[in-house]
């Protein structure tokens, strides 16, 4: 595969889909390429390049987990102890899931958290982030399901705090960013501002792009969502970072303890995040062959990573402008599996439309902080995803877009799986859960369960 190809692919792609600025990077048996396009902002434009910083959103959780990985190597952590022997000041909405919920629960998404709405009035600090927790919903008993939270990650950061007696950035820097060479990777944004970095943007109803404001998902000040999505990083230091993992932990970890991170310890239904969870990677198999990964998704800016251990690969994809940064990156990743892999990387077919079946799961579903409604019009099935209209008016800064709604189809079988069809969302899996009488109570969407309102019908 020639340098040349890979970027008038890039270029091409990012045309397709309206990116101002993208850049990519591929790390093939130790020799990195990277292809960059457009610019950073289209008002004070300077062009993308291999350093140029992006808001990584929740490819940071990779940064944590790895560093609690270390602590727990290093004897100061157990992944099976109770949360509350390193914070004991937790609280709960039920106290049994206070009590039992463990390290390794909010590692691989099991705790049982909602997603992450938290008022931490005006206290920034992952100490109030966590003082408020007791006012966070809880789906399921720690470890009984998966479904990917946050809140789960910022908990799991106040951990590291308390543990190492350091503000989180700074224990992470020390116990993983400076080891592992990633001198292009910071939380702060005074770090960031005297860099070159990329203006997010989201797309009006018009297609006029508005720069996204934060320029992080969340506002300047609150470290206490550091944890789980906080980070801003570069391709080049992004491509390091799996050059890192896809070695033997110089530096950081044991091998034994970096390789754990790779194996399942959950198992995931009809998900596009993967078959399973590791700790905190994402498992998937793609054409028979395993990869781990893990995406972001911020105000305007996607980012994913995905690594190919077994061939010593890995491909890095970062864009600034949602929601179509998120298809971009996803076709970068199928291109890149495929012509430099031969790994074909193919959406399942759906069943045809089966009103009957679509009248059953139509209705609201719902998460602390955004809905799904699910429609049909007697011709086809559809997914609208918003935030909640109470939850954007509150809030004093922008908020990412909704999507629009989009078509889904039931996928073969007996299930409830489904896949989305066109849109943002294009190429999501999911599935419908059902209690014990068959109802349909819930819908998992991009790992996440959102349970049915009330009133849906």
């Amino acid at each position: 595969m020639s340098h040349r190809e890979l970027n008038d692919f890039v270029a091409t792609a990012a045309q397709e889909h309206g990116v101002p600025g993208v850049c990519v990077g591929i790390l093939m048996d130790g020799q990195e390429h990277i292809a960059s396009h457009g610019v950073t902002s289209v008002d004070n434009s300077l062009p993308v390049d291999g350093v140029t910083l992006f808001p990584v959103a929740s490819v940071t959780k990779t940064f944590t987990a790895t560093a609690l990985m270390r602590l727990a190597a290093e004897g100061a952590v157990d992944l099976d102890a109770p949360v509350r022997r390193y914070v004991p000041e937790l609280v709960l909405a039920d106290e049994t899931a206070a009590e039992r919920v463990t390290v390794l629960n909010l590692l691989n998404h099991t705790a049982g958290l909602e997603w992450n709405l938290i008022d931490n009035d005006g206290d920034g600090s992952l100490a109030g982030f966590v003082a408020k927790m007791d006012g966070l919903s809880l789906i399921a008993r720690p470890g009984e399901r998966a479904s990917y939270s946050q809140a789960g990650y910022n908990l799991a950061g106040r951990v590291v705090e308390k543990v190492t007696g350091l503000p989180f950035e700074k224990a992470v820097a020390q116990l993983v960013l400076e080891p592992a060479g990633l001198s292009n990777t910071f939380f702060d944004e005074e770090d960031a501002m005297i860099r070159r970095f990329a203006v997010g943007y989201n797309r009006d109803e018009d297609g006029t792009l508005r720069a996204a404001r934060p320029w992080r998902a969340f506002a300047a000040g609150e470290r206490g969502n550091n944890p789980g999505g906080g980070a801003v990083s570069s391709v080049s230091d992004l491509l390091r970072w799996a050059r890192f993992h896809l070695g033997a932990g110089e530096g950081v970890l044991p091998t034994e303890a970096l390789h754990r991170m790779r194996e399942q310890t959950v198992e995931l239904r009809s998900s596009s995040i993967g078959e399973g969870i590791g700790i905190c990677w994402f498992l998937r198999e793609v054409d028979g062959t395993g990869t781990i990964g893990h995406g972001g998704s911020g105000n305007g800016q996607f980012a994913e990573l995905l690594i190919v251990p077994e061939r010593n690969f890995a491909v890095v994809a970062l864009a600034n402008v949602g929601p179509d940064g998120y298809t971009f990156n996803q076709s970068v990743v199928r291109w890149a599996l495929e012509h430099y892999l031969g790994l074909a990387d193919r959406d399942p077919e759906p069943v045809p439309f089966d009103e009957a079946r679509a009248r059953e799961v139509t209705g609201r579903y719902e998460i602390d902080v955004m809905d799904v409604d699910i429609a049909t019009d007697g011709h086809r099935l559809t997914l609208e995803v918003a935030i909640k209209p109470e939850i954007r008016a509150a809030s004093d800064v922008e908020m990412p877009q909704d999507y629009p709604p989009a078509t889904i189809g039931f996928l073969p079988g007996d299930g409830d799986e489904y896949i989305v069809t066109d849109g943002g969302l294009r190429g999501q899996l999911g599935y419908f859960s059902r209690d014990e009488d068959g109802t349909v109570i819930g819908i998992d969407l991009a790992g996440r369960l959102f349970g049915r309102a009330r009133n849906a019908s």
